[in-house]
């Protein structure tokens, strides 16, 4: 078997990341979440991801988003290999309570928008002083 470079350094990384207790393999999406006065919005990068290719599960109090990038058509050697592969994981905690009835999600040029309204609508209730 030729050397693969990148299969070994793939390996090493592995090895690594198992060192610190990393217990989900695979690769992590870039992701920003947002909080406003009545909901949070979650935008993950998918590129080359279709809706059949990832879940989206809401229990308790968090919401987990995960799913696996198909793997590449058949290369003879990479040149140049960066796009990670296979299953990825994110799970994302709320400190506040979310109305999970409607939680929703949409995609759109490989971001993954997902829209989280806060219970009770976000209404701001004033208190008078006496």
């Amino acid at each position: 078997m030729p050397w693969d470079p990148v299969r070994d350094l793939l390996t090493m990384q592995e090895r690594y990341e198992s060192l610190f207790g990393r217990t989900s393999p695979g690769w992590v999406p870039a992701a920003d979440l947002c909080e406003v006065a009545d909901r949070f919005i979650l935008t993950i990068e998918l590129p080359g991801l279709g809706r059949s290719d990832m879940d989206i599960a809401f229990a308790t109090d968090t919401l987990t988003v995960s799913g696996q990038r198909p793997d590449p058509a058949p290369c003879e050697r990479y040149q140049q290999f960066e796009r990670a592969q296979g299953r990825f994981s994110r799970a994302f905690r709320f400190a506040v309570p979310v109305d999970a009835d409607r939680i929703a999600a949409d995609l759109a040029d490989g971001i993954l928008t997902v829209t989280v309204p806060k219970a009770g609508g976000g209404t701001v209730v004033r208190i008078d002083v006496e």
